[in-house]
């Protein structure tokens, strides 16, 4: 098949077309400058330049495809709202170019979105309440849509927050440049326990791949290889790493080092994949978090 990748010169876009070459599938994938044109053209892939606001170049790659993965997503916590609505008008028009062929949508959609404090599955139903974070929800409900009435075989996979290699990758790195640049000390909320599932991004390219060669139309796979790995583990690594102390606060004491990151550290997101790995044969082989980022550090 020939696949549109949307954020295909990304940190999880790059694995994902390695990985659809490396089965036999062509790859066009969206570009929004040269160097990205250049990424994917190096890669095997072949580019196709836009961005997410350009509507007709997502439909012309969209039409031109047997098949999409959007994986990307505009990164503006200034104007998240902004951001996810410009994901579903970008949703809206690639689905549109799909509609009635039968061809596989894979969005990428995340975790933290599922209800906090217990074990999630694919069957979870995301929080609906809480934007504008909730608000990128809206773009599932319209794969879903297009996969139980316009004939698409639209589909869903949540990242973990981390999905990481070589150290990079994820919102514990986000976390550790902030360190960086900042100084410390290292902050956990609260007594630590709050959980989030981690992934390796090879094996979550691994699973986009299996998804689009057999998942069904209107299902929801977790990227999730840990369930959940605490946040006093996490940040103990991070404290390590960086010779930094290692503290607890609250949210509101942590908020002036961490911004919104004070919040999404007292999110318990532990996220089960059992589902996923039955219907796909998913088997994730590539290293923990924890054991990725001590054998890759970046400072």
């Amino acid at each position: 098949m020939q696949i549109f990748v949307t954020g295909a010169a990304g940190f999880i876009g790059q694995a994902t077309v390695k990985e659809l070459l490396a089965h036999g599938h062509s790859v066009l994938g969206l570009a929004r400058s040269d160097a990205n044109a250049a990424l994917i053209t190096a890669a095997g892939g072949t580019p196709l330049r836009g961005d997410l606001k350009d509507l007709a170049s997502l439909r012309r790659g969209a039409e031109s495809a047997d098949g999409v993965v959007h994986l990307a997503f505009i990164h503006d916590f200034t104007d998240f709202a902004g951001s996810c609505a410009a994901d579903r008008a970008a949703v809206e028009v690639m689905g549109d170019a799909l509609k009635g062929t039968g061809k596989p949508f894979v969005l990428a959609s995340g975790t933290l979105t599922l209800p906090r404090g217990s074990l999630a599955t694919e069957e979870s139903e995301p929080e609906r309440d809480r934007p504008p974070f909730s608000d990128r929800t809206i773009s599932a409900d319209l794969v879903y849509a297009l996969a139980k009435e316009k004939g698409v075989r639209g589909m869903v996979v949540r990242f973990a927050p981390t999905v990481h290699a070589e150290g990079k990758g994820g919102l514990t790195r986000a976390l550790i440049d902030i360190y960086h640049e900042k100084g410390g000390p290292v902050i956990y909320v609260g007594d630590g326990s709050p959980r989030w599932p981690a992934c390796h991004r090879d094996d979550a390219a691994v699973l986009v791949r299996l998804a689009l060669e057999k998942g069904d139309a209107g299902s929801t796979f977790h990227a999730v290889s840990e369930e959940g790995v605490s946040m006093k583990e996490t940040m103990g690594m991070v404290g390590k790493g960086m010779k930094l102390p290692v503290v607890s606060q609250t949210v509101e004491e942590a908020m002036p080092a961490l911004s919104i990151f004070a919040h999404l550290l007292a999110s318990d997101n532990p996220t089960s994949s059992e589902k996923t790995r039955k219907e796909l044969g998913w088997q994730p082989t590539r290293a923990g978090l924890i054991a990725d980022f001590e054998a890759n550090f970046p400072y």
